[in-house]
């Protein structure tokens, strides 16, 4: 069984999460930074997404390059993210050379060159990444829906940022928001596999206990009022098929609706995965907009995507429509769901099967070493390691009532943008 994880603090400001996990001589190594777009305003979208490019292209030590090698040599991964509320890097290795991920983080904490050619040729990369998304129909109908469903919070912006932003940042840009997030008292150490806990955390001291901590102030984050109406956006664009986009505004991940919420995107469209580095799944066949619309060849399929934020979100459903039917028609067989929910009450058979669905899903995602880790730092970037912890507990909590109440709540269509992709004629 893997040791309860042990919880540090270095005297400048880093906090270190460890796990002992001896099922397999593994080690991986997470290092999360609290900036996302969260963090970021009009002019400067995107930044926290391109400063993660500019972390690969290497330090005085360690140069662009190098690291790859080193790293596939002796058959380890690595990689990043950037999302709304966090950015995250990590490397798993065999346990024996873990500490390449160990230094080489702590290299690129403070040590990152922004070398100005590098930046440019990085900004190439970056705009034909956002091209790229631009030529599928869900990014143009999903990143329509998000600026419509908010107003003054930066979440209404795509992580990778407007096209006008990434052609006009500077290098001085990139720089100072690194030098702002980078430092250790706004990251966590996370780390997970087969070490010792008095032998890492001595090895830890040794190379991030230097490195000195810098002044960063608290972004004040714009609230937004609710929407207080239904909101509509029609996007055009090619292909040949239509997409529907419902987003409702969601609560936060600390708050307890979110766990109810859980459950009833279980319900209806099978439940979500919070864990974008896991592995496995569960059907969604059995959830009721399956159901009635695929089944009933509505729609060709349909999902839900409810994610843990620090603020509150939104839960979307994603349909894609059946040729035979419009966008209204699978809008309209949506809400008669819906209303089922509201008008009928849910079975307990039915959320105990909800339950189980997002159980497992939970499960399939905290499986393995490097989804270990994952958790010990993840959790923290909205909330704190008792939310995974107690996880599975407070889904089992949701009762029929709970469900009822949380889709009155929330599901209103006053409390939603409606997004339609239609295909253009003849594109």
């Amino acid at each position: 069984m893997p040791e309860s994880p042990q919880f540090h603090t270095l005297s400048n400001g880093l906090s270190v999460y460890l796990k002992e996990i001896h099922t397999a001589p593994i080690i991986s190594t997470w290092v999360w930074y609290r900036v996302g777009s969260r963090n970021e305003f009009r002019g400067k979208t995107g930044v926290s997404h391109w400063v993660e490019h500019m972390m690969f292209k290497g330090t005085e030590k360690y140069p662009a390059g190098y690291l790859d090698r080193e790293i596939s040599k002796v058959g380890g991964v690595w990689n990043a993210l950037t999302y709304l509320d966090w950015t995250t890097y990590f490397e798993t290795l065999p346990a024996h050379v873990y500490d390449i991920g160990l230094t080489l983080e702590a290299d690129r904490m403070s040590n990152s060159q922004f070398d100005l050619d590098e930046v440019q040729r990085e900004r190439t990369v970056v705009i034909s990444e956002r091209e790229g998304h631009e030529n599928q129909p869900r990014f143009l109908l999903s990143e329509a829906v998000q600026m419509e469903a908010f107003t003054n919070h930066p979440y209404r912006y795509e992580v990778i940022g407007l096209k006008e932003d990434l052609q006009t940042m500077t290098r001085e840009d990139l720089f100072e928001h690194y030098r702002q997030f980078y430092r250790p008292g706004n990251a966590i150490l996370a780390i997970a596999g087969d070490f010792q806990t008095e032998a890492m955390l001595k090895k830890i001291h040794e190379i991030y206990g230097s490195i000195p901590d810098r002044p960063g102030a608290e972004m004040e984050i714009p609230d937004d009022a609710p929407l207080g109406q239904e909101k509509r956006v029609t996007v055009t664009g090619p292909g040949e098929t239509s997409y529907v986009q419902i987003a409702y505004r969601a609560p936060r991940a600390g708050n307890r609706d979110f766990f109810t919420l859980t459950v009833l995107d279980s319900l209806l469209t099978g439940p979500s995965s919070l864990n974008m580095f896991g592995s496995g799944g569960t059907t969604n066949k059995t959830s009721r907009l399956y159901r009635a619309l695929v089944e009933g060849e509505i729609s060709v399929s349909c999902h839900g995507i409810l994610q843990a934020t620090r603020d509150p979100y939104l839960y979307a459903i994603n349909l894609t429509v059946h040729p035979a039917h419009t966008p209204e028609d699978v809008l309209k067989a949506v809400d008669q769901e819906i209303s089922r929910v509201l008008d009928s009450p849910v079975t307990k058979a039915e959320i105990d099967r909800a339950i189980k669905q997002a159980r497992a899903l939970f499960a399939y995602s905290s499986e393995n070493i490097s989804n270990q880790a994952f958790w010990l730092g993840y959790t923290d970037m909205f909330a704190s390691y008792d939310w995974f912890e107690n996880y599975v507990e407070h889904l089992a909590q949701v009762t029929p009532d709970d469900v009822l109440q949380t889709a009155r709540d929330y599901l209103q269509p006053d409390n939603r943008v409606v997004g339609f992709y239609l295909p253009e004629e003849g594109k």
